[in-house]
């Protein structure tokens, strides 16, 4: 390992400079970060590569626990105190008030602006209580309006989940590019990297994960035409990947991202009509089956899989700018 010693957590002043201290300090122990998560696991700790790719990507002060846990990975046990000290010490320090919206000068009254005084440095915008007599009356008009509405418009996602869907999705595509893809009955987990729960199979495979936790690899997008994509995954260490339904040799039906994406699954987003975020089907192009997540199971950690088109939940998927 390098000079450890040159690393000094004190130099920052705020959780940018903190973080490049980290950096520093990861640069002179000469370890990768799969290398320091299997450190940290020699000393009994947990510090996922993912996690702390992340962490340094970013400029947010780490937890306590991951700081030490990194500390001890990078060879520098003796000092662990110190990064603690220093990472408290920036933790402590107040959070500056942001200066008014544009177009609030300071002579400007706030509330000509609807926009009430700052206290303790929290603003909002201020609130009205409508007149309970109008709101009664618009809710009483509109109320069937939406139920006619409802009966003669939304389209039946309960027929064959296999079909295509209906006109009042059917032109709605997904966005392309840097996304997230999360399962649309637990929205805060995320597709990412990890590993198969029986330890059947040493590489990563496709499961879902807090997408706090989720940030590495990062997932693209990738439109190759015909209504067909590519999804790509990109760590900072081992380059891309494209996803790929796993065969027979392997842990069939689940997904891993494959360096060759010519040999990568092409995937259709299919709209689904049952979620009113605007849900897709994962559909594999070469087999017209869906991607779920194994068992139905909502919880974290659950491998995604290829698996016949259902209709149920673990089957539709948010596709979101990220």
């Amino acid at each position: 390992m390098g000079n450890l010693g040159k690393s000094s957590p004190y130099e920052a002043r705020d959780a940018a400079g903190f973080i490049e201290s980290m950096q520093q300090l990861k640069e002179r122990s000469g370890l990768t970060y799969r290398e320091l998560e299997e450190q940290a696991a020699r000393n009994g700790e947990v510090l996922a590569r993912s996690t702390l790719a992340d962490i340094l990507r970013r400029t947010n002060l780490p937890r306590p626990d991951l700081l030490a846990a990194f500390v001890r990975a990078c060879g520098d046990p003796q000092r662990v105190d110190a990064w603690l000290d220093a990472r408290d010490r920036i933790a402590a320090r107040p959070v500056a008030v942001p200066d008014p919206a544009p177009g609030l000068g300071a002579d400007a009254d706030p509330q000509a602006a609807n926009v009430p005084p700052r206290t303790g440095g929290v603003t909002g915008p201020r609130s009205r209580r409508p007149k309970g007599r109008t709101v009664a009356l618009v809710t009483a008009l509109l109320v069937p309006l939406l139920a006619l509405a409802a009966w003669g418009v939304l389209p039946d996602d309960s027929a064959d989940p296999g079909a295509p869907a209906g006109a009042a999705t059917a032109s709605r595509t997904p966005s392309d590019g840097w996304v997230t893809i999360r399962p649309a009955r637990t929205p805060d987990l995320c597709l990412t990297d990890g590993r198969d729960r029986d330890g059947a199979y040493a590489s990563a495979v496709a499961v879902q994960l807090p997408c706090v936790q989720a940030a590495v690899p990062r997932t693209y997008l990738e439109p190759v035409g015909e209504g067909l994509y590519r999804i790509q995954w990109h760590h900072p260490e081992m380059g891309k990947g494209c996803l790929t339904v796993m065969g027979e040799d392997q842990i069939k039906g689940m997904l891993e991202p494959r360096e060759d994406c010519n040999q990568g699954t092409l995937f259709r987003l299919e709209p689904t009509a049952a979620d009113s975020a605007g849900a897709f089907r994962l559909r594999p192009a070469h087999s017209g089956q869906c991607v779920g997540m194994t068992d139905d199971d909502p919880v974290e950690g659950v491998e995604a899989i290829q698996e016949p088109c259902s209709g149920t939940a673990d089957q539709r998927f948010l596709v979101r700018k990220g």
